[in-house]
């Protein structure tokens, strides 16, 4: 007779509490670590450095995305200094780890200042918490015709 029975979860994630998501090894306890670090499993920043890996196999279309993207930061309307600021305010409202390291270093070396830097991400920060905000009118819609 074959054991049909769902696999039973380790020991360690049945005490895991399921608020509070999986539980990380205290920093120091060896090289368990860094195998366990949530930024190590998604998030690794010697990877930025491959971004152009991803023209190997299609190199045509890499072509084509690095002119547009070399064109829409090119000096404009705006300066390399202010499209930086915005790319990075940008990476944060998207949450995108690589795009908030590759932007800092852009905005330094476009000779924005930490001021503006920061002050840039709380403008993302205000959008994005606006746009949250502004999603309750779909609520208070729902509930106005649900009232009915």
């Amino acid at each position: 007779m074959v054991d049909r029975s769902p696999p039973q979860p380790a020991a360690s994630a049945r005490r895991r509490s399921p608020r509070r998501g999986p539980r990380f090894r205290t920093p120091g306890t060896g090289a368990e670590t860094a195998r366990y670090s949530l930024m190590d499993t998604y998030y690794h920043p010697p990877d930025l450095g491959k971004f152009g890996d991803l023209g190997k196999d299609a190199p045509e279309l890499w072509e084509k995305f690095s002119a547009w993207y070399d064109a829409v930061f090119a000096e404009g309307a705006l300066t390399e200094r202010e499209k930086a600021l915005i790319a990075l305010a940008v990476s944060h409202a998207v949450q995108c780890p690589y795009c908030i390291d590759a932007y800092t270093t852009a905005s330094l070396e476009k000779g924005a200042a930490p001021d503006q830097m920061t002050e840039a991400v709380h403008v993302a920060a205000a959008i994005r918490g606006g746009a949250s905000l502004v999603h309750g009118v779909q609520m208070r819609n729902r509930l106005d015709k649900l009232s009915m």
